[in-house]
């Protein structure tokens, strides 16, 4: 993945999605309620008793791939627990490559559609919440696939927390910004810190030239 050869997006957008602000309407006024599938609901006790075991503020790598940016992240926030979830088992079957050690995280194979929502009922309050080059799903057909046009952005709204995005793909995080303003938060593009790359995508990318691109938005008070 460090080679530097990735493609560049292409879309048949040319900017934000005419229906956006719509969909985004309609998932905050129509929370979504499909059951949980029994193996979330055992992850999440699990992720439970070590969150409450310990008792240091939580940082969420919501999509984290093979972990490398969870890892890096512990380093970075020393004083807290950092979880790295994503749904690839092959991706999460790779972490121990790029294990940085350190006993302040963990990586494991979830779904998000369950797991943020499981946690939003029990409580829970991020202190940061990292979406790392997810998926940009770039065709237009793709919106509700994409994590501000999808049921579950109400859930990620409510887990509050120092939210990070960063993308490659700079209309994903202009709808981004979008659907956080259509709920009433406030997002801003910053640069990205100089420092190594978070995530194996982030230094292919910027071997690649690409430009990487970064949105922060405080949801800690969140009401």
């Amino acid at each position: 993945m460090d080679s530097g050869n990735s493609r560049v997006i292409v879309s048949n957008q040319a900017g934000p999605h005419d229906n956006l602000l719509a969909t985004v309407r309609r998932h905050l006024q129509h929370p979504f309620q499909a059951p949980y599938a029994d193996h979330s609901l055992r992850l999440f006790e699990q992720l439970k008793a070590w969150k409450e075991a310990d008792g240091r503020p939580l940082v969420l790598d919501s999509c984290c791939g093979v972990g490398e940016s969870s890892a890096n992240l512990a380093r970075r926030h020393p004083d807290a627990l950092v979880l790295g979830l994503d749904k690839s088992a092959s991706r999460v079957g790779k972490h121990e490559h790029y294990q940085l050690g350190g006993d302040n995280y963990r990586v494991e194979r979830g779904n998000l559609n369950d797991l943020w929502r499981l946690m939003v009922a029990d409580g829970w309050q991020l202190q940061h919440h990292y979406l790392l080059y997810p998926n940009p799903w770039p065709k237009s057909s793709h919106l509700q696939r994409r994590w501000h046009g999808g049921p579950l952005f109400p859930s990620l709204l409510a887990l509050g927390g120092k939210l990070e995005l960063r993308s490659n793909w700079r209309i994903y995080l202009e709808e981004f910004q979008l659907a956080l303003a259509e709920a009433g938060q406030q997002a801003e593009f910053a640069p990205l810190p100089d420092e190594p790359p978070l995530t194996p995508f982030e230094r292919k990318y910027g071997q690649s030239g690409q430009p990487l691109h970064r949105l922060v938005a405080d949801l800690t008070n969140l009401s």
